[in-house]
């Protein structure tokens, strides 16, 4: 049941990276040069108000050290290659594991 949970947001975070890597692609082509949109400005053009919140959550709830070189470095990541990450790791965690043979038949 989890497992299937996990292949879904997989399936969910393995669109996002395809539908940034398209945007990349085409505003690429359109500039004629090589555009890689940071998660950070997609996060900003798409809500200010959540950024800052979580920004003010973790640098005052958990500890500040953490947002400043942490997740501001994952902020400069093109916002595909996060997600194919994320979908990665989504995946792994729901894949079905391989029976042993004494699980499977029972000696």
């Amino acid at each position: 049941m989890i497992k299937g949970f996990f292949r879904i947001v997989g399936l969910l975070t393995l669109a996002l990276a395809l539908i940034t890597a398209v945007l990349d692609l085409t505003r690429s082509i359109a500039d004629s040069a090589i555009v890689m949109t940071p998660l950070g400005k997609d996060w900003f053009d798409l809500s200010l108000s959540s950024l800052n919140l979580t920004q003010a959550i973790v640098q005052r709830y958990i500890h500040p050290a953490i947002w400043d070189p942490g997740i501001q470095a994952i902020l400069q990541l093109p916002s595909w290659v996060v997600f194919s990450v994320l979908a990665i790791l989504f995946f792994w965690v729901g894949r079905r594991r391989k029976q042993n043979w004494h699980e499977k038949y029972g000696a």
